[in-house]
């Protein structure tokens, strides 16, 4: 069994801060790219950063200079300042890994709300 777990989502006020973790867990050989998306209320699915096993980092125009993306083995964060209300979101993290059974595939957690508002 593979586990992406997410935390540390929350209500903050504009200009604000919050920090998302995200932690695979379980029956894992290896972890290639890591990332977030976003889903706000009635908007398209958005892909918010992104990790390669090697370094390489994506970061979508719309959060650059705000949020900044680390990887620390199995685990992936989020720090995001700055935070305006459009950033309101489900934020999901997803991992692409190969378990120990030899099974590549995509994993996500269930997510977790941000909601920025005064």
């Amino acid at each position: 069994q593979v586990q992406v777990v997410e935390s540390g989502g929350g209500l903050v006020q504009p200009g604000g801060s919050l920090r998302l973790s995200c932690a695979a867990s379980g029956n894992i050989s290896s972890i290639y790219t890591m990332g977030w998306y976003r889903q706000g209320p009635g908007e398209q699915r958005e892909l918010v950063a992104m990790i390669g096993s090697g370094g390489a980092t994506y970061a979508a125009d719309s959060v650059k200079g705000r949020f900044t993306l680390s990887r620390d083995k199995n685990a992936l964060y989020l720090q995001m300042n700055g935070l305006k209300p459009d950033d309101t979101a489900v934020y999901v993290c997803y991992a692409d890994i190969l378990s120990k059974s030899g099974l590549r595939r995509n994993y996500r957690g269930q997510g977790t709300q941000v909601t920025v508002s005064s």
